[in-house]
């Protein structure tokens, strides 16, 4: 079956924006009382929707809460980061580009919140590839990867066959969800091990932005 539709995750694969949003995850649980690392936040919470964070900390030190506000607090601390540093992933509007030039049906569907999506495309000027129903979340459906509720509800609102999508997705989470909604998905290798991608069923792994188009002539 030809793919239809091409779903990018945004985190990782659009945006640059996960050294950032882990650097600022690690300070702030450490300056809560919780040591995290740059690393411990990568493979804890990359790829996951926010109550994550909540069921770890809750997890690992006896049923704690993180304060009241958190969520916002920690947005507010990474979209103060983003102003000044983020980018968009190397290849990305040039790949749209070409995906719009090719009248190839594609969105976005991430584990984040609608406002922290709109923030990193905004910042980075790729919110005008975006339509608004182009754009999904998993608030939409109340829970995130490596569920495949958000992918199977963004193959159902726009109408496309789940085994017609194509999905990008650098983190495992990301290929698990893709996975269990029965979507090919091909694991960027850009900031995560390709091991793991491989592991969590990744149909193929790719390097580079400029590796999807090929794919949709196969």
């Amino acid at each position: 079956m030809a793919y239809e539709l091409v779903i990018f995750d945004n985190d990782g694969v659009l945006v640059d924006s996960e050294p950032l949003s882990n650097r600022v995850l690690a300070d702030y649980l450490t300056e809560l009382g919780y040591p995290t690392t740059v690393e411990d936040s990568y493979r804890d919470f990359m790829g996951t929707a926010a109550h994550r964070v909540h069921d770890v900390i809750a997890e690992r030190y006896d049923g704690a809460l993180l304060p009241e506000g958190f969520d916002e607090s920690f947005h507010g601390r990474v979209f103060d980061t983003f102003t000044t540093e983020l980018a968009a992933v190397r290849g990305a509007e040039t790949l749209l580009k070409e995906l719009r030039q090719s009248s190839v049906p594609y969105c976005l569907a991430s584990s984040a919140h609608h406002s922290w999506i709109r923030a990193a495309l905004d910042v980075t000027g790729l919110r005008g590839w975006f339509p608004e129903e182009r754009i999904f979340s998993a608030q939409d459906v109340g829970v995130g990867k490596p569920a495949p509720d958000l992918f199977l509800h963004t193959a159902r609102t726009l109408g496309v066959d789940p085994a017609a999508c194509l999905v990008v997705e650098d983190s495992p989470n990301g290929v698990l969800a893709a996975r269990a909604a029965g979507m090919a998905v091909y694991g960027y290798t850009a900031l995560t091990d390709p091991a793991k991608l491989t592991a969590a069923g990744a149909t193929g792994l790719i390097a580079d932005l400029a590796e999807v188009l090929p794919l949709l002539d196969r």
